[in-house]
């Protein structure tokens, strides 16, 4: 039997005792999927309550360290990997995490633009449209849903020899490279199909992504994505923001201000 323990200095809350012990078997004694000890084990090591215990496996469990399974237990969860805006491909972001990527073709064909495919897409709603349907796995794993749709008369035969194993690479041979693009996130619910596609248990919820992807001024791929919200988290960059070009005037200034800013602007017109 472990003696009593804690790492804490006095006054510090037990469970984070208990919280930094089994943070650091996760770091550096259990791999994705094994148990941590029991409650009764944690109780017994600590010297605490069953509900100290609980309190440090729910900070865990809420920051994606731990996962609980109903009936089972609770256990070490995948490590979430981070949703960064960027115009790349899941093969791209795989790879450059060092995980191997892999595809199931769920559908492909051509389809009638609905309302919304077609005002991405600059083009008629019914006009048609190339469409793709996988799933994304890493390592194994299902990640992600993804659906992609390209104008027809764009790219005529861009599903002739069957699904491209980028679409990206697809669309830059034939002179459409992917510069920008635009992107929504917001958090659901998985549907019944999501949920079994991505072996969701235990949690149904989920990322939803809609893209559209330009080359130039062209709008050339309109896609949306359905990610496990147990493996990712999104990560966007901030700066500070920049100073107004104009200050905010005082009401004194007000006048004399907008004269000078007129003069100058008028100078910038005639020199």
């Amino acid at each position: 039997m472990h003696a009593k323990q804690s790492a804490l200095a006095p006054g510090a809350h037990k469970y984070q005792a208990v919280r930094a012990y089994l943070a650091g078997l996760v770091e550096r004694e259990l791999g994705v999927g094994d148990a941590i000890p029991s409650e009764r084990a944690l109780c017994e090591r600590f010297g605490v309550s069953r509900m100290t215990v609980r309190q440090a496996v729910d900070a865990l469990v809420g920051e994606g360290v731990l996962v609980r399974e109903q009936g089972r237990g609770t256990f070490v969860a995948p490590r979430r990997m981070d949703f960064e805006m960027r115009l790349t491909t899941f093969g791209e972001e795989m790879r450059r995490r060092g995980m191997r990527p892999e595809t199931r073709v769920l559908g492909m064909g051509t389809v009638p633009a609905s309302a919304d495919a077609a005002d991405a897409l600059g083009t008629e709603p019914g006009a048609p449209l190339h469409h793709l349907r996988r799933v994304r796995y890493a390592d194994g794993s299902p990640m992600s849903i993804e659906q992609h749709w390209v104008s027809v008369d764009l790219v005529p035969g861009l599903l002739a020899d069957g699904p491209p194993p980028s679409m990206h690479d697809a669309l830059r041979a034939v002179g459409l490279a992917p510069a920008w693009g635009e992107e929504t996130l917001t958090a659901a619910e998985a549907t019944d199909e999501e949920a079994a596609l991505l072996d969701l248990r235990g949690t149904r919820a989920v990322l939803r992504a809609t893209r559209r992807t330009f080359s130039a001024d062209t709008p050339a791929m309109y896609s949306n994505a359905c990610y496990r919200g147990d493996r990712y988290s999104v990560w966007v960059p901030l700066s500070a923001p920049a100073p107004a070009l104009v200050p905010r005037l005082r009401d004194g200034d007000e006048l004399d201000q907008r004269e000078a800013v007129g003069a100058a602007l008028e100078d910038g017109r005639t020199g």
